[in-house]
């Protein structure tokens, strides 16, 4: 995005101070992955923010966000499957990257 600054990251993409992240940070760093974000990124961006507020970290695997979207969204959104489909590679790193959270800590 012309003119838009991104705050400071580290070398995995990460931002370095969380307060820094906005609704166009995070769309300028899913369009460096490819993604454009729907209505359906936007869910799960948003409830990650929810759950790092109420739990103070990032889900710390993918195993642990898949269940987590599961009890927050229903099944047909907690599975593997549609989660890779929004966030391909490592779901929760990836979504956690775009949504502003620090990086998960049992994510390689």
């Amino acid at each position: 995005m012309p003119g838009s600054t991104i705050p400071e990251r580290n070398n995995e993409g990460f931002l370095e101070d969380a307060q820094c992240w906005t609704e166009e940070v995070a769309t300028t760093i899913a369009a460096e992955d490819g993604i454009a974000l729907s209505e359906n990124h936007w869910e799960i961006i948003d409830f990650l923010r929810s759950f790092y507020k109420e739990h103070e970290i990032s889900p710390p695997s993918n195993r642990l966000f898949v269940k987590a979207v599961k009890e927050a969204l229903g099944e047909d959104k907690g599975n593997s499957i549609y989660l890779m489909q929004l966030f391909p590679g490592t779901p929760a790193k990836t979504a956690c990257r775009i949504a502003g959270l620090p990086r998960p800590t049992n994510c390689l």
